[in-house]
Formats: C-alpha cells, structure tokens, sequence
C-alpha cells in the first residue's frame, strides 16, 4: 500500500513576502527593438488583395440585374460558351 499525506498541522505554511527582483541593466547594453503584431494570410492573401482591387462596373452589374429579372439573360449562345469555358478550364 502507498502511504498518503495527510493535510494537518505537520505541513509548515510559509509566509507569501513580496520582494520584486531588482535587475540592473547595463549602460551598453543594447536596445530591445519594440515587438509589434503582424497577420499573415496565406493562400487567400492574393486572392482578397484581388477582390479588394477589382473595380465593380456597376452599369454592367445593373444591366445583368435586368436581364436576369426579364428572364432574358440566359440564351443557348450564352450556356454554350460558359460550357467551352469550363471544359477548358478543366482540360488543363
């Protein structure tokens, strides 16, 4: 059997006494450079530098609004070449 301690009057309670170190630093010693905080993204860093670039044509946006709420935007030209499109894309 392992013998356990008990929690009594045998256990001597130290005293907590507040007394901070007090380091000297020397006169030549050199300057600690200040610590700043940076983030880093990465992988998607280029592509939200991108999108934060990208200038939004808002004419063009307006004019595919209308033609999609007309039910006119889609045309068998259009679905043809987006088809093509993907097709390459996925060849590569």
């Amino acid at each position: 059997m392992s013998q356990i301690n008990g929690v009594g009057s045998h256990s001597p309670v130290q005293k907590i006494v507040s007394n901070p170190i007090q380091k000297q630093v020397p006169a030549d010693a050199p300057a600690q450079l200040p610590v700043t905080d940076r983030v880093e993204l990465s992988g998607m860093g280029g592509l939200l530098k991108t999108l934060k670039q990208n200038d939004i044509r808002a004419g063009k946006v307006e004019d595919i609004k209308s033609a999609i709420a007309a039910d006119t935007y889609e045309s068998d030209d259009k679905l043809d070449g987006a088809i093509d499109r993907l097709l390459d894309e996925i060849d590569k």
